[in-house]
């Protein structure tokens, strides 16, 4: 395994339409496991293919109990409810915006060997899996924020709603 470069915005990879994958080989398992180890090194809770320069249809998300969900030729079949709060992304460090979600989202996608599977989550699981499949049509979620907040913006957001950033009870 090996940690890749995160592209980061600007770059016009993160502006193009991901291409589905139809070989599912030990070059994707390596993509993979490579994006899963480039995620934990960076800290996210998210990434998509071409934020480390490969256009093809992959994603991982990691859910509320620290699980790697592999999302391979993604869709999503269905999604209810609203929720609204900060994100931000890898490929725009250290900047967040407020976008509006789908609280609870479904997924059909493949596995690493092609199996299809479906996968439902909420919360900032659900709103993960909309940000990396927005990655796989070449958009980022500034599409869908007014502004990126200043430092002041970003620190009163964290004062009026602590209770999204307190670390889970084990």
């Amino acid at each position: 395994m090996a940690i890749r470069k995160i592209v980061e915005r600007g770059d016009p990879v993160l502006e193009k339409v991901c291409r589905p994958v139809t070989d599912f080989n030990a070059r994707l398992h390596t993509l993979l496991d490579d994006m899963a180890e480039t995620l934990e090194e960076a800290g996210g809770v998210g990434l998509a293919a071409p934020q480390v320069g490969i256009l093809r249809r992959v994603c991982i998300v990691e859910d509320s109990e620290g699980e790697i969900i592999e999302l391979i030729n993604p869709e999503i079949v269905s999604a209810e409810g609203e929720q609204r709060g900060l994100e931000g992304c890898l490929s725009i460090p250290g900047r967040y915006g407020i976008v509006t979600r789908p609280y609870k989202v479904r997924v059909r996608a493949q596995d690493r060997d092609g199996a299809f599977f479906e996968i439902e989550d909420e919360d900032i699981t659900a709103r993960c899996f909309c940000h990396e499949i927005e990655h796989l049509d070449g958009h980022l979620y500034t599409e869908h924020c007014d502004h990126l907040l200043s430092e002041e913006e970003l620190q009163q957001y964290m004062e009026d709603h602590p209770e999204e950033f307190e670390e889970p009870e084990e």
